[in-house]
């Protein structure tokens, strides 16, 4: 932050008086502009038909991570809950019709100044596309997942944590999935390989 949104002249980073960390502060109004963390709120949509479950997964049409695999998910806006930003985030993405169920995972992301948090989900029916952000959307079975694929270490957890409570589920150690919390501390890109 360069300038003060508030009468435009600069800012500078300073601890203000009965704070314990440096702000960035107007130089001219005194006004002191707090930065917070970005939610990244999105969702895990199943199709479950015989036994076999599937979950869609959009492949990025944006930069970072563009051509990788995602779950639908993106930055929360003003006005709305993070349910909410779930459900909307995989209609703009997928162009798909959940039922939204309960907090999954609340990831912390400290070095990027995120926090992410994916909603368990189910599709309401099979009328999906990609929207703008998307090149294309796909239901996949665990076993043919494009693991290597990946765009981010947020969506691996969280589609090896929600695959390893159906495991439980299924080996009767648990009847629900788990609501799971963690710091993730990798590089949220991982670096290209040179030409």
């Amino acid at each position: 932050m360069n300038f003060c949104s508030e009468c435009g002249h600069a800012v500078a980073l300073s601890i203000p008086e009965g704070d314990n960390r440096p702000r960035h502060v107007c130089t001219q109004c005194g006004t002191i502009h707090y930065q917070n963390p970005k939610m990244v709120i999105g969702s895990i949509p199943v199709w479950e038909k015989d036994g076999t479950l599937q979950v869609l997964l959009c492949r990025r049409a944006i930069e970072p991570r563009r051509s990788y695999w995602t779950l639908p998910a993106g930055f929360m806006e003003n006005g709305e809950t993070t349910a909410e930003a779930a459900v909307r985030e995989t209609e703009e993405e997928a162009g798909a019709h959940i039922e939204i169920g309960k907090l999954f995972t609340l990831l912390n992301v400290a070095h990027v100044h995120q926090v992410h948090m994916f909603y368990l989900a189910r599709l309401l029916d099979l009328d999906f596309a990609p929207g703008e952000e998307s090149l294309e959307v796909q239901l996949f079975a665990e076993r043919d997942i494009p693991w290597d694929e990946l765009a981010f270490p947020t969506i691996r957890t969280t589609l090896e944590l929600f695959f390893a409570d159906r495991v439980k589920m299924r080996e009767g150690v648990s009847s629900t999935y788990g609501v799971h919390s963690h710091d993730i501390k990798r590089p949220m890109i991982a670096p290209r390989e040179p030409d």
